[in-house]
């Protein structure tokens, strides 16, 4: 990408003689400005404004005309700063910004106050009389400029290019611009006005245009995409295809000559660091921060359980001088001890002492008593059990209830494990004589069993999902829902409207409990019915693998999981954008508007509707039609003009005469051609002073047309 140019300060604007007119090529694109006369601008920078926040001061926004200065960038936040043009479709309209890129280019030019110079201002093709009235307006008020003329850009090349022999006196200029497209027609050396063609697509268009597709095509990239790097990659890569839909079959069917009219462009890229083995040295180090780590963890962790120890055992000493002091006192004595220390008896005490003994052994590495005695000790976890009813207190009867429902219930859950124990040791046992009696036999039933246990686990999770008898395939809640859960269902519904008023007063009575009790015991039973079955199946599976090793439990089968993405490392493939069909296809909207959705003529058939507006013979457009002018940035392209020639042919007579040639330089040709006119004697003549414009106002401009002359 070129380098920002910001445009040096001139220094001889005093030694100008006032009489020398200034020549302003007020593009769409880049304005350029100098004097009358000369050969190239003094002055040329991009047409645009921009307005940065200024990082030392609050939101206090300045004004940039042109391109930003890289070195100034570090004073300014451009990341909310949009560009902003005076033009609209080559016509200015936001005068706003009009008048700051005056007053640059001014400054730039070395003017300190006043403008005591005619100025000579290029526009477009039929420009709106509101928008010469405005500039006008402009230049006499706030620069005092003496007087002002206005000329067609493209009529200033095409009598440009006439001077050097490029064309005739009557002819034809399609000129490709920044924002829009024109073709005018010339007779006599001056412009038809009234025959002239205009398409709203120019070089912007393609540029936006290359920068969606790209950014369509890359999206993980499309903040490298910028404008400006769109218009680099168009000027550099793009071109003209001679037939359109011809080039499209080749990126389609030949993929070598595809490749060879593939253009890449490299991102920035740091291949990933290689993975290499670590030395001996380092090592040696990761394995002393990792002893290092886990000392400290293990001094942190034996601090904790020293302090853990020593609160253990100042518990329990303060547990043990408290049964000493009850085994000294008497009765009335011990009932005032016990309800001081928050006890209820000394089978409590003894309860917490056999508890924190068992901690403080556990937290010394000590081996503590197993489960079975601890269970096997129900006197010291429920002392309250044996205590007659009338020696305790309304809070001791309540915990007394506690401890016999909690006694009965370890109880029979003791029970039922060793009556399970039993049941499995004699199954084990009937199963081991039958195994040795018959094995096939016995390794039938197992089949058997096997299958009628999955059967009915399998219609156990149906009925979960699917419903018991529904084969419409809508699933309602009340068809998930065996019998007893139903019942359940029914029980929950009316019991707290049982009272016949609508008062939920379930709880109230002990009655209630039983229906409580019901519940919960269905819902155990169902539960256990489920887990007995699935241990079941597990158990018999087990013994069939025992004798077949290739059988597969089809409830323990686990699916194989998905394959996980695997994030590959980026490459420097990914980094690389290809542009392809773009080449091409972005500036075929010249030809075909419609791929933007412009609803409008292309360039060669805006040839064929200018000649139509014509109306003098055929041998007068035979006559245009052989000096034909091609300028303007987009013509730049290759392969334009070869595009061109074919497309106006398809609308000439047959075998008709046809001659292009492109502009001696499509860029500054207009300005170095309203220099010569400048400079020329006639152009006194051509402009308007202040005085006519106050005294004709803005009908000055319905009239106003300049007579192109070199």
């Amino acid at each position: 990408m070129s380098p920002v140019y910001r445009p040096p300060r001139q220094t001889d604007f005093a030694r100008i003689p006032d009489s020398t007119p200034i020549v302003i090529d007020n593009g769409a694109s880049t304005f350029r400005i100098g004097w009358a006369g000369e050969a190239e601008p003094r002055v040329t920078f991009r047409n645009i404004v921009q307005r940065p926040r200024h990082r030392s001061s609050a939101g206090e926004t300045v004004t940039v005309v042109g391109d930003t200065d890289p070195a100034l960038m570090k004073y300014f936040d451009c990341t909310r700063t949009s560009i902003r043009s005076p033009f609209d479709d080559d016509v200015v309209y936001q005068f706003e910004y009009m008048e700051y890129i005056l007053d640059y280019s001014f400054d730039r030019l070395g003017a300190t106050s006043e403008v005591d110079h005619p100025i000579l201002m290029t526009e477009c093709e039929c420009n709106p009389s509101f928008s010469r009235a405005r500039m006008s307006e402009l230049l006499f008020e706030t620069y005092g400029v003496p007087s002002v003329a206005f000329g067609i850009d493209d009529a200033f090349s095409y009598k440009y290019n006439q001077k050097l022999g490029n064309c005739g006196e009557d002819g034809l200029v399609i000129s490709c611009e920044f924002g829009t497209c024109h073709v005018v027609p010339f007779l006599k050396g001056q412009p038809v006005l009234g025959a002239c063609c205009r398409t709203n697509v120019g070089g912007s268009h393609i540029t936006d245009f290359l920068r969606q597709l790209l950014s369509l095509k890359y999206p993980y990239h499309a903040a490298s995409v910028t404008w400006d790097k769109a218009e680099e990659l168009k000027k550099e890569h793009c071109y003209i295809a001679l037939d359109y839909m011809s080039e499209l079959q080749i990126f389609k069917n030949n993929k070598e000559k595809a490749e060879e009219k593939t253009r890449y462009w490299q991102l920035p890229w740091v291949p990933p660091p290689k993975d290499e083995p670590p030395s001996e040295e380092e090592l040696a180090r990761k394995a002393a921060i990792k002893e290092k780590s886990g000392q400290r963890l293990r001094d942190m962790a034996a601090a904790k359980r020293s302090e853990k120890i020593e609160g253990l055992e100042k518990k329990l000493s303060d547990l043990e001088d408290l049964m000493e002091q009850l085994d000294d006192s008497d009765e009335i004595e011990e009932t005032k001890i016990l309800s001081r220390s928050g006890y209820l008896s000394q089978q409590e005490i003894k309860s917490d002492i056999l508890k924190v003994t068992q901690s403080l052994r556990k937290a010394k590495g000590e081996p503590t008593v197993n489960e079975e005695n601890a269970d096997a000790s129900g006197a010291d976890k429920y002392p309250l059990v044996s205590v007659p009813d009338e020696m305790l207190t309304p809070e001791q009867l309540k915990e007394k209830k506690k401890q016999i429902l909690l006694k009965t219930t370890t109880e029979g859950r003791l029970r039922a494990k060793q009556r399970r124990a039993e049941e499995a040791a004699l199954r084990e046992k009937q199963e081991e004589e039958k195994r040795t009696n018959n094995p096939e036999l016995y390794f039938d039933e197992l089949r058997a069993r096997y299958l009628e246990l999955s059967e009915k686990v399998d219609q156990r999770k149906r009925q979960k999902v699917n419903g018991n008898n529904n084969s419409s395939g809508a699933v309602g809640r009340g068809e998930r829902l065996n019998a007893a859960q139903k019942e359940r269902m029914r029980l929950l519904t009316t019991a707290a409207f049982d009272r016949g008023k609508g008062e939920d007063t379930f709880g109230m009575r002990d009655e209630d409990w039983l229906v409580y009790n019901k519940m919960s015991k269905e819902t155990e039973e169902d539960n256990d019915g489920n887990d007995d079955d699935e241990s079941e199946l597990a158990r018999i599976a087990s013994k069939i693998q025992e004798v077949d090793p290739t059988f597969v439990n089809k409830h323990e089968a686990v699916e194989p999981a998905a394959d996980v993405h695997k994030v590959r490392p980026l490459t420097e493939e990914d980094f690389k954008i290809a542009i392809g069909i773009e080449r091409f296809r972005c500036p075929e909207v010249l030809f075909q508007p419609g791929m933007i959705g412009v609803d409008q003529a292309g360039v060669d058939e805006m040839v064929s509707i200018s000649l139509r507006r014509l109306v003098e013979d055929e041998s007068v457009k035979e006559r245009l039609c052989q000096s034909i002018l091609v300028t303007g940035g987009s013509s730049l392209f290759p392969g334009m003009i070869p595009r061109l020639e074919a497309g106006i042919r398809q609308f000439r007579p047959y075998l008709a005469p046809l001659k292009l040639v492109r502009a001696a330089d499509p860029i500054l040709d207009a300005w170095r051609g309203a220099a010569a006119f400048a400079a020329s004697g006639k152009f006194a003549k051509q402009t308007f002073t202040l005085e006519d414009y106050r005294e004709h106002g803005e009908n000055l401009f319905h009239r106003y047309n300049i007579v192109y002359t070199l």
